[in-house]
């Protein structure tokens, strides 16, 4: 397993070297991999926690946004900067846990040898630790999206997925993406199936869980992914052999 583990943090310094010590026991067995954290516009000690935490461990990578652009921003900079061929996306809060990381690669080698096209392991937190109008925001956005845009997914909130980074980086990049990621892979012309994971209390810091703001910005979103799978058309290329 080549892969790279993409942590995007905003104002989560007493999280961090707790959760970098987890991925590094739990990528243990790994032939190659790389941990990298996107501070973004971090206001509180995540900057300087981070600069400590790399003088530690070898794997880790950070790269900072010079001010907070958002969570799908950070994904998206942190997949770009990856050098491994797989990546795996963890929220920096501690909720998810890195000991599914393997497991999720597991299933990803297994199934793809009869799902060919298979390009992203979505993780779905079946037991959930969080405050009650979490869970039921949540509960009705997942049902939401999933009624509208047919992606068969679960929980498509859940910061643990593993997929290809090629891949990735062939969606259509916007604010907030990483809320439709399963529907966007579809959309291409890829495959996603959910495989359940673990889930945890948040041990110290804030939730950034929005209401109303998140409310209107995730219905925006929302009519924006339809619309691209309306005016989506997969082709199939064959390139010509010279005779």
């Amino acid at each position: 397993m080549k892969i790279s583990i993409v942590v995007p943090v905003h104002n989560e310094a007493d999280n961090i070297i707790a959760l970098i010590d987890e991925i590094e026991k739990a990528m243990g067995a790994a032939k190659a991999f790389e941990i990298i954290y996107i501070d973004d516009g971090s206001t509180d000690e995540t900057a300087t926690v981070l600069k400590q935490a790399m003088r530690s461990s070898v794997a880790l990578r950070v790269i900072r946004h010079q001010r907070s652009c958002g969570q799908s921003a950070a994904i998206h900079t942190g997949v770009k900067t990856a050098i491994y061929p797989y990546i795996a996306t963890l929220d920096g809060d501690g909720q998810n846990d890195p000991a599914d990381i393997p497991h999720l690669y597991e299933v990803f080698k297994q199934q793809n040898q009869t799902q060919a096209r298979l390009w992203m392991v979505a993780g779905w937190r079946n037991k959930r630790y969080d405050s009650a109008w979490r869970l039921f925001s949540s509960k009705v956005a997942n049902a939401v999206r999933s009624k509208l845009l047919s992606d068969n997914t679960p929980d498509s909130g859940c910061g643990l997925k593993l997929f290809l980074r090629d891949k990735f980086l062939e969606l259509p990049y916007f604010d907030h993406m990483h809320r439709f990621l399963p529907a966007l892979v579809l959309r291409a012309g890829g495959q996603v199936i959910s495989e359940p994971v673990a889930h945890r209390p948040r041990s110290s810091g804030q939730s950034k869980y929005g209401t109303l703001d998140r409310l209107l910005a995730g219905i925006i979103d929302l009519l924006g992914v339809m619309w691209l799978q309306n005016r989506a058309k997969l082709t199939e290329v064959q390139e010509i052999d010279r005779e």
